[in-house]
């Protein structure tokens, strides 16, 4: 199977998000990926509701949405609702991390779990029976434009490996670049968020090449 192309919502035109979302609907990727951050969670702010439906408006296919706020199971219902077809939550973010991933498939959703790098493995194993998606963080979330942390190759190839027992995709967040993405494709991911060193401060007429070229190195 082709690998998954996420493009990052954050990382593009802002003054012109309608025609971002056009142009990169009308590109081989895959799943629109919109971040939220509250500024507690993460030292960052980030998105709105009002950018969630602007994207719902204007494409068909999957959105996902990655929750890097405190205590994200207040605000599930609502995410359903402006039109999040997969919804990511940091386990570590609130108290009943299990709840939530629960009600989130009750809503008829697809359940996700972003995973940082300073997360051990063993802390999440009563989760993965519960998730459909695992988003593997190549950076400490809240800033686009990290490097990538080396020392996540090996538990990305830990978690791949963990994906037989279960019935989760395993995609990589943060740290892509053209250099990096090209040795980080050799893993066994089934996707990749398209994010800051690909699409910020790019022209929009330039998504459809940028994701094509991603395209052709990962497969």
């Amino acid at each position: 199977m082709p690998r998954m192309l996420c493009p990052s919502i954050y990382s593009v035109d802002f003054d012109h998000l309608k025609d971002s979302v056009l142009a990169l609907d009308a590109t081989p990727s895959d799943i629109f990926h919109v971040d939220f951050m509250d500024g507690n969670y993460v030292q960052n702010y980030a998105l709105s509701f009002q950018d969630l439906e602007t994207v719902r408006r204007h494409t068909s296919k999957l959105i996902d949405v990655h929750l890097m706020i405190e205590n994200p199971g207040r605000y599930i219902e609502m995410f359903a609702e402006k039109g999040a077809d997969i919804i990511y939550i940091h386990p570590d973010s609130e108290r009943h991390a299990a709840r939530t991933l629960s009600r989130i498939r009750a809503l008829g959703k697809k359940a996700g779990m972003a995973v940082n790098p300073g997360v051990s493995l063993p802390s999440l194993e009563e989760f993965w029976p519960m998730v459909d998606y695992v988003m593997m963080m190549g950076v400490n979330p809240g800033f686009g434009g990290q490097k990538f942390i080396d020392t996540m190759e090996r538990k990305i190839q830990r978690v791949c490996a963990l994906r037989a027992g279960y019935d989760f995709k395993v995609f990589l967040d943060g740290g892509l670049n053209f250099d990096s993405i090209a040795r980080l494709a050799k893993l066994d991911l089934d996707g990749f968020v398209v994010g800051h060193d690909f699409l910020h401060r790019r022209e929009i007429a330039e998504y459809g090449q940028i994701i094509d070229r991603i395209r052709t190195i990962v497969g």
